[in-house]
């Protein structure tokens, strides 16, 4: 997918420092002190625009949410949310997610969402899969101790790899869904994808692994 360039954006982010955190690797071991407390942190990986995140930003107003979010034309979109609703709760890093253990210490973190990611269909990437195993272990180093991956898909060969990749790494999992819109489960927060993609009737994969 091509991503168009958002004119003015990178110089956009960097005017909102106490937001879009730079040198993120001077805040390793340090979260607590950027948000000014000692509420559990959460981050996603692949924020995009960010609907996700605000949403969760919202309804939990004693959680710590951080997205990680590469590409500087998306992120901006999810700035200007986090500016609308005047959230304090809610950090962007325009970082790559292969690079966390730079900006997180080890058990650092409490969760991490995974949401709408690119399947990379092909065998020959599946290294880039953001629940392979070596992304796996990542995670891994910045979660605590019985940690959890909250991971949603429309794409159901993504989704059971994903199991799979989970069972074989020695995850627990819990409250997997086939059909997440159908399945009961309350206080779901929507992403953009997960709109577009529910209103075409496509189901939504959902499940929780926890590491043990």
């Amino acid at each position: 997918m091509r991503l168009r360039n958002k004119a003015g954006a990178t110089e956009e982010l960097l005017q909102h420092p106490s937001i879009v955190i730079q040198h993120a690797e001077t805040k390793k071991g340090k979260w607590h002190e950027v948000f000014g407390n000692d509420n559990p942190i959460h981050i996603e990986v692949g924020t995009g625009k960010g609907q996700f995140l605000t949403g969760m930003s919202q309804l939990h107003p004693d959680i710590n949410c951080i997205g990680v979010e590469k590409y500087d034309s998306v992120i901006i979109t999810a700035l200007e949310r986090i500016q609308d609703a005047g959230m304090s709760n809610f950090k962007l890093l325009n970082e790559d997610v292969i690079n966390l253990m730079n900006y997180f210490e080890q058990g650092e973190l409490d969760r991490v969402y995974i949401n709408f990611t690119d399947p990379w269909p092909k065998n020959r990437h599946e290294k880039r899969r953001l629940t392979y195993e070596g992304f796996l272990k990542m995670y891994e180093q910045v979660l605590k101790k019985q940690g959890e991956i909250h991971f949603k898909t429309d794409n159901q060969a993504l989704f059971e790899y994903s199991l799979h990749s989970f069972s074989k790494y020695g995850m627990i999992l819990h409250n997997v869904s086939l059909d997440l819109h159908n399945s009961g489960i309350e206080g779901n927060v929507m992403t953009e994808y997960e709109e577009k993609f529910s209103r075409k009737g496509m189901r939504i994969y959902r499940c929780e692994a926890q590491f043990r």
